[in-house]
């Protein structure tokens, strides 16, 4: 059964094929069952209260920033409603509301919307990093409800870009081989992961990257599952590898060290690694909501095997 992981199952549909109709997107705007989503900073705004909840409302708050040209997203229609996000960082506060980080607001609210609030994160963050075009250095102007950008001087058009990484756990036998980067404080360690090059299939990246950063080499590669990770526009595609050599050997650029793991301990880096108070010494996973904490928990409990 395909596990759906924090960021991923976003239930919109997300109407790419009316994208370019300006009339039918201003209409979705004029409509007062629309809602929208602003961020600041890349952060959303969240409702004050006990429980976090993304602070859906009404366009009409927020006409003055959307008519400034402050960079706005359709993100989808979902129970007959249209959803779009905006980039709210010029406009005035809202009351009642938090500006609040993604990363540490995901785990707590529904699985659904955090998979909404990624793809607005990563779309305006791609708008806030891609104001010029790459063809001729032109300012360009936002096009397709969001989803693109065009130059008005020689009329290329520019489309948001998710890049492939693969992140992998290497086992053998018993054992599974994790790191530690060398920004990482305290003892976690998590699967070996790195960026795709061009030419690459899944597999050939995988071997690569594990040999770089470890020394290991590696023969199978089965894939497992994938997450989108909004920091700023990645999508990581999990797999599990076979170990072929077992002698490591660091590679110091990109991790401070690299050591093979038994099964039970890493049942119980899992369990460590669920409570917001590390042990100080004893080595932990990332947190739930990170793909490589479930890759090591899904081999650590018997789920997969190569």
């Amino acid at each position: 059964m395909e596990e759906i992981y924090t960021f991923a199952g976003n239930p919109l549909d997300r109407v790419s094929q009316r994208r370019q109709d300006a009339g039918w997107v201003a209409s979705l705007l004029d409509d007062p069952e629309t809602r929208l989503l602003p961020l600041r900073e890349l952060k959303p705004l969240v409702r004050e209260g006990a429980a976090a909840a993304l602070h859906w409302q009404p366009v009409a708050p927020w006409r003055e920033a959307i008519d400034a040209g402050a960079p706005l997203i359709l993100l989808g229609i979902g129970g007959g409603r249209a959803y779009f996000a905006l980039d709210a960082s010029a406009a005035r506060a809202a009351a009642g509301a938090d500006a609040v980080d993604v990363r540490a607001l995901a785990a707590s609210i529904p699985g659904g919307e955090a998979a909404i609030l990624a793809e607005a994160r990563s779309l305006l963050d791609w708008h806030a990093r891609h104001g010029f075009c790459a063809q001729c250095g032109t300012a360009s102007a936002i096009d397709a409800a969001g989803w693109g950008r065009r130059c008005p001087n020689c009329r290329a058009h520019h489309y948001p870009r998710v890049d492939p990484v693969v992140i992998m756990l290497a086992v053998k036998g018993e054992r599974c081989l994790l790191g530690r980067g060398r920004r990482r404080v305290g003892a976690r360690f998590s699967c070996l992961a790195g960026y795709m090059e061009p030419g690459e299939t899944i597999e050939e990246a995988v071997r690569r990257e594990v040999l770089e950063e470890s020394g290991v080499k590696v023969g199978q590669v089965r894939y497992l599952a994938s997450q989108p990770w909004p920091f700023p526009s990645t999508l990581m595609m999990g797999v599990l590898a076979e170990a072929l050599s077992e002698e490591i050997t660091v590679d110091a650029e990109e991790l401070a060290e690299a050591r093979w793991f038994e099964r039970a301990e890493v049942r119980a880096m899992v369990e460590r690694s669920r409570s917001d108070e590390p042990i100080p010494g004893l080595a932990t996973l990332p947190p739930p909501l990170a793909i490589g904490h479930q890759l090591a928990r899904r081999w650590a409990f018997g789920v997969d095997s190569v």
